[in-house]
């Protein structure tokens, strides 16, 4: 029997059920820019990466041997009855940077490898310098790695001021902060008891090799404890040898905070005994990470350290002319002069791609956890685009995101090369710019969630114009343009001066109070510098408020000092609280949902604990949480599936044979409200919720506010670990716009409208101008001109990016932006008012 198969460029998707996909069937033509369009949560991404890129990693997957399938991560085979002409695919998603500090923007894209063999074979040697490796050239490498920092650059180590913050407070009275809070720390004072220490006079008065002893000890020492006992009392129990309550080992206060620091893998003790170290630049290698041997090896009068720390752009720069001629510094030696000229050549080429994305201001050294997922998706692009791949398909998810329109039309040009080089392109998308460059538009909708689904068109750009179910055909053929509203007059200002970190040096800004103010400028130019890390932390230890950076949520800490230089000089009086609003995760596992993190879950397990059944068998609100044992089905521990592993293929989760992925046990599903159960009601949309509870006020309430975020397509029970991090972005915002406004409240917000289409953006921007009608204070740093063209207020970062941005090019009025010939945001914002 002969298979026939077309071969007439498209791809023919036929019932296709992933999420909320209605069996649809789509044609889908190859070798163009096929952009993926529809509301949040329509189910845009549910085909281009959960049918079309899942179905092709499968097929590829089949042609590996099993044993190397295990080294892939491999997705859930796809919802869909069959898909033909699928070439092989590349995917490239949003997502954070590696949770560490040694992945950087050169590891990521493999210029590191590149440099290091630079240096390795055609670098300047002192005299007598033996030959060193390419690994010799890594802090990630023994042969490489400082010997007192072990790469990191920074050294941790405590001292007595940090773990005795109070000495006037006696060991009883907790001097030592750095032992343990609960009965831990109790243990280890215990046990000085009975070591003849006195716990009961200040600290500062011990002897100090006392003090000594008892906080930098490495001895171990296991004595008798008698819990409960007075100092006399366990003197007299040892004297008589008295049995012991237990054997306790001593743990002197260093030795319990730099052992923990290194071993637990609870995040909340790490960041706990992270308080009590104080890091310091390595005297050694003086924050460079490499031996002092490695060091004394340069090129072009700089070290590998010196030469990783420079702006893209300006390494580029540096290399151009090493590329063209090999340098004249070898010329006893052309076999060196070749070499040089080959590795440079083979640099330059893969920083003019990312030049072209507009990543000229990162260096290489940049640790990914700094970077924002659209950096991270655009290096992966670069690399991608310097692979002179052919025929495959790459599906982007909102390349844009966190690009300034200035920026967007580099991306697109990148687009462009893939494309010409005989790739096919599927993009999901909501920047209208992107869309309207598109060859083909897939809408999918026309709501989200339950009501989304299905394929309202598929064609080219123009045709979608005919649609009128299409949300996005609003926007996209939009002939007039709404009015901006009257702009607000600032009550007041809050005047920072001084202001140096990152690219910032020496600056002095204002930001209005009572208004909404948008942060403008192109990517890298020092926007988030400003607002989510030198406004955040000012205000913040003014309040004495405590965020956690993002770079503090890593497995270990960020070896990078950063340190705020500057201060608030005026308008503090007018802010009596902070809120940050930003995109990290709200839970870090599947326990964790929007139900819970909103709090409207404890009402709802109240409403099933009033119903006559719970009551008759004196069941608590705790019986509805599905992690607590009581209430949760126990095959499952109210997982609601279980993992089969599966040797050389991918681990299958199916519903717990038991529970049948509901959660909770039999008897606490019988308890039913309105004829659902506590299941069915975690099952339900935000939408659906809000009908369904319809006469609860507040509820109502609850409900009312996710919707208006763009929300009512998520289940009440979505996991945590599903939601994007615009999603978790906007639940946190509802969580905040559920309390009672009080104002005087400044919220800040890192580019809101991630992830969200025009319209969805409309409904936020309604929510954010409520929060400023209430008396609060918004400042938000955004690239859509969408928002930006409704604020009252817009500061202009620039000029361009890294050491060329960090200034004020403009401030006032969205108008005023406008007919500023110096701002790059200018051109973009000038058609919307």
């Amino acid at each position: 029997m002969k298979l026939f198969l077309k071969n007439d460029g498209i791809v023919r998707v036929r019932g296709a059920r992933e999420h909320n996909l209605k069996n649809v069937d789509v044609d889908i033509p190859r070798d163009s820019l096929v952009v993926f369009t529809g509301v949040s949560g329509s189910g845009k991404s549910s085909l281009a990466f959960g049918t079309l890129y899942a179905e092709a990693q499968r097929r590829y997957l089949e042609s590996v041997s099993p044993y190397a399938r295990r080294l892939f991560h491999q997705l859930n085979v796809p919802a869909v009855d069959s898909i033909d002409g699928l070439p092989p695919a590349v995917a490239l998603q949003q997502q954070r940077g590696a949770p560490t500090t040694r992945s950087s923007v050169g590891s990521v894209t493999t210029l590191s490898n590149l440099l290091r063999m630079l240096y390795s074979r055609a670098g300047d040697y002192p005299a007598k310098q033996k030959l060193l490796y390419a690994e010799s050239f890594s802090p990630n490498t023994v042969e490489g790695a400082c010997s007192k920092c072990h790469g990191l650059g920074s050294v941790y180590e405590v001292t007595e001021q940090s773990m005795v913050p109070d000495p006037s407070l006696t060991i009883r009275e907790r001097a030592i902060a750095a032992w343990p809070t609960a009965w831990g720390g109790q243990n280890q004072r215990d046990i000085l008891v009975s070591l003849g220490f006195d716990v009961d006079i200040p600290w500062r008065e011990l002897p100090k090799k006392d003090r000594q002893w008892i906080l930098f000890s490495e001895d171990q020492p296991q004595v008798p404890v008698y819990a409960g006992f007075t100092p006399a009392e366990t003197r007299q129990a040892l004297k008589r040898k008295t049995d012991p309550s237990y054997m306790g080992t001593f743990t002197s206060a260093r030795r319990h905070v730099l052992t923990t620091f290194a071993n637990t893998h609870s995040a909340l003790m790490k960041k706990r005994v992270a308080q009590f170290m104080l890091s310091t630049i390595c005297d050694l290698c003086h924050g460079k990470r490499l031996r002092p041997e490695s060091l004394s090896i340069k090129f072009a009068g700089l070290d590998i350290a010196e030469i990783a720390a420079l702006p893209i752009k300006r390494l580029s720069a540096i290399l151009q002319p090493f590329s063209m001629t090999g340098g004249t510094t070898h010329a006893a030696h052309p076999e060196k002069t070749e070499v040089i000229k080959r590795i440079t050549a083979d640099l330059t080429a893969r920083l003019d791609v990312l030049l072209n994305l507009g990543l000229g201001y990162l260096s290489l050294e940049r640790s990914t956890p700094t970077l924002s997922p659209g950096e991270l998706q655009r290096l992966r692009l670069a690399t991608q685009l310097h692979s002179n791949l052919f025929g495959v398909v790459y599906v982007l998810d909102e390349p844009s995101a966190g690009l300034h329109p200035a920026d967007t039309e580099a991306l697109l040009e990148a687009l462009d090369a893939l494309k010409k080089s005989g790739n096919s392109l599927f993009v999901v998308e909501h920047e209208l710019e992107v869309i309207r460059r598109a060859d083909w538009i897939v809408d999918v909708g026309p709501g989200a969630g339950v009501n989304g689904g299905e394929i309202l068109y598929s064609g080219a750009p123009g045709g979608l114009e005919h649609i009128p179910a299409s949300e996005t055909r609003r926007y996209l053929f939009a002939s007039t343009l709404s009015s901006p509203p009257p702009r607000r007059i600032p009550r007041a200002w809050l005047r920072l001066t001084g202001i140096t970190r990152n690219n910032l040096n020496n600056l002095e800004v204002e930001f209005p109070i009572g208004v909404f103010t948008s942060i403008t400028g192109v990517s890298g130019s020092g926007k988030s510098t400003l607002v989510s890390q030198v406004l955040v932390d000012l205000v913040a230890e003014h309040l004495g408020q405590k965020f956690d950076l993002e770079e503090r949520e890593a497995e270990e800490l960020n070896t990078e000092i950063h340190i705020t230089r500057g201060k608030i000089v005026s308008g503090l009086e007018h802010i009596q609280r902070l809120v940050v609003v930003d995109q990290k995760p709200i839970g870090r596992t599947p326990r964790s949902n929007m139900a819970t993190y909103t709090g409207l879950f404890d009402h709802v397990r109240k409403i099933f604990a009033e119903t006559q059944l719970a009551r008759s068998r004196k069941y608590d609100a705790g019986r509805f949480s599905f992690n607590v044992a009581k209430g949760r089905c126990e095959t499952c521990s109210g997982e609601g599936f279980v993992c089969v592993e599966l040797l050389f293929l991918p681990s299958v989760y199916s519903p717990c044979p038991t529970c049948h992925g509901a959660r909770f046990n039999a008897k606490t599903l019988e308890v039913l409200y309105r004829g659902k159960s506590i299941a069915d009601v975690l099952s339900l949309t935000v939408d659906s919720a809000a009908e369904f509870f319809a006469d609860d006020p507040q509820l109502v309430r609850a409900f009312q506010v996710l919707k208006e975020v763009g929300l009512g397509y998520l289940r009440l029970g979505q996991p945590a670990t599903e939601l994007s991090g615009g999603e978790a972005q906007r639940v946190k915002l509802a969580t905040e716009l559920q309390r009672l406004q009080r104002g005087s409240t400044l919220y800040v917000l890192d580019e809101p409208t991630t992830g969200l289409h025009p319209s969805d953006v409309e409904r936020l921007q309604r929510q954010l101008q409520n929060l400023v009608e209430a008396g609060n204070t918004i400042v938000v740093v955004e690239h859509d001109m969408q928002i930006v063209a409704a604020s009252d207020w817009v500061i202009d970062i620039g000029p361009g990016a890294g050491d060329e941005g960090g200034c004020i090019v403009a401030a006032g009025p969205p108008e005023t932006i406008a007919k500023t010939t110096a701002s790059r945001t200018a051109p973009f914002l000038a058609p919307l008012l």
